[in-house]
This record gives structure tokens, C-alpha cells and sequence, in this order.
């Protein structure tokens, strides 16, 4: 029976994958994966020897249609991305709309994203809360800002370590040195770290400490 699976996959560490991840990706007939040889590592570390086909950022617009229609033709296949759950802040949302549109069956497995560990490790409240992503880079980036400043409630944004220090300054500037806040990196690897504390002192700590890694920033809502 045709099928798109969108398999989780470790955020870090190999072996934080299900079992029925595992029983998936032996079973299906090819795999799209965000970048093959991430994939590959991951694949071959379960010994799972599978067709890979390349779905990402840059390609995803030029072939989700002809794959869909692979899938409505009675394939199976499995998307992953580099790491976490696929079309969260990852490609795959123009995929499985296209795969609904055309009959075929989605299924969506449980497992890893990086802004839930996050969430309940920095000790702010997570009962209602939202989740942005990664900020636009020019257009669009000071509405944002001004947006999340005045939410009433945790929001929680992906940034990269060239970009930082900046997110952090300008949330500051628009959220006030005192906000509450917490920043995650390399989550469930050997150097994984969270600080805590206002964003001032977070801006303090990564001014003079490592910039290593993929970032989740978890900030507080307007009191």
C-alpha cells in the first residue's frame, strides 16, 4: 500500500531512535533524506541498506510532485531530516500536502525534535507556548521581534551560531535586558549545554564562551 512515512531522527545521538523508526526504514522502498550522507551515517550506524533520494531546501519545489505520484503508484517511502522531526523548520510540508491531494496515505512517527527538551529543561513555563523557528534574516525580522516581545507566553525560536549574539541582543533590546531566558546547544551530544538566566547574562556568557553548535533560545513571556 502506497505510504509516506515522516520518520524522526536523532537530534545528536544515534541511538535516540524508535524502534519502529528502525522497523520502518528496513521496510519501505527508498528513503528521501535531507542531506544523503547525514542520512547515511544514521542508516548504515542500524545497518539498514536502503535507496536514498535527496529532498531538501533547495530541490523540494522541482520534485515533491514526481515523488508523490511515485508514492501514488504504490511506493513507500520514508523522509527524513538531518535531525528532528521532518517539516518542522525542515523541508516536507509541500510533500505531504501533495501526498493528501492525491490519496496517498501519511503517517507521521513520534520521536525527536529539539525545541520540546529544550522547552521543559530551561524551567519556563510550557503550558502554552510558541514556537517561531528561525527568525527571518532581513524582511520581516524587526515585526517579528516586536511581536514576540509582547506575547504573554514562552516562545521558542531555532537560531545557528553565527547568528547568535545578534538574535540575542535584539531580543534584548525589544524583550528588556531582565527577560527570562534559556539557551540550549548541542542537545543530546558529549558538550551539550543549557544557560539560564536574563538575557543579559545569557548575551554575557556567550561573549566570552563557545559559539559552538546548532542553538534553541527559549524566552519568556511578557509578564
Amino acid at each position: 500500500m502506497s505510504r509516506l512515512y515522516l520518520v524522526p531522527t536523532p537530534i545528536g545521538n544515534l541511538d535516540d531512535i524508535t524502534l519502529r523508526a528502525l522497523r520502518v526504514l528496513q521496510e519501505v522502498d527508498f528513503v528521501l533524506a535531507e542531506d544523503t550522507r547525514t542520512s547515511g551515517v544514521l542508516l548504515r550506524h542500524h545497518n539498514i541498506i536502503k535507496p536514498i533520494t535527496a529532498y531538501h531546501q533547495h530541490n523540494e519545489h522541482k520534485v515533491y510532485q514526481n515523488i508523490a505520484m511515485r508514492l501514488a503508484g504504490g511506493a513507500t517511502a520514508a523522509l527524513m531530516s538531518d535531525a528532528g522531526t521532518p517539516a518542522i523548520s525542515d523541508p516536507g510540508f509541500l510533500l505531504v500536502r501533495e501526498c493528501i491531494r492525491l490519496g496517498v496515505a501519511v503517517e507521521c512517527l513520534p520521536g525527536a525534535t529539539a525545541f520540546v527538551p529544550a522547552l521543559v529543561d530551561s524551567g519556563l513555563p510550557a503550558d502554552r507556548f510558541v514556537f517561531e523557528g528561525f527568525l527571518p534574516h532581513k524582511k520581516g525580522r524587526q515585526s517579528k521581534l516586536e511581536f514576540l516581545a509582547q506575547l504573554p507566553y514562552t516562545f521558542i525560536l531555532y537560531e545557528s551560531p553565527h547568528r547568535l549574539l545578534k538574535t540575542l541582543q535584539q531580543l534584548a533590546e525589544h524583550c528588556g535586558t531582565d527577560r527570562q531566558a534559556s539557551v540550549s546547544r548541542e542537545l543530546t551530544k558529549i558538550y551539550e549545554e543549557t544557560v539560564r538566566g536574563t538575557l543579559e547574562s545569557v548575551i554575557e556568557h556567550f561573549t566570552t564562551g563557545i559559539i559552538k553548535g546548532e542553538f534553541v533560545i527559549v524566552v519568556a513571556g511578557k509578564s
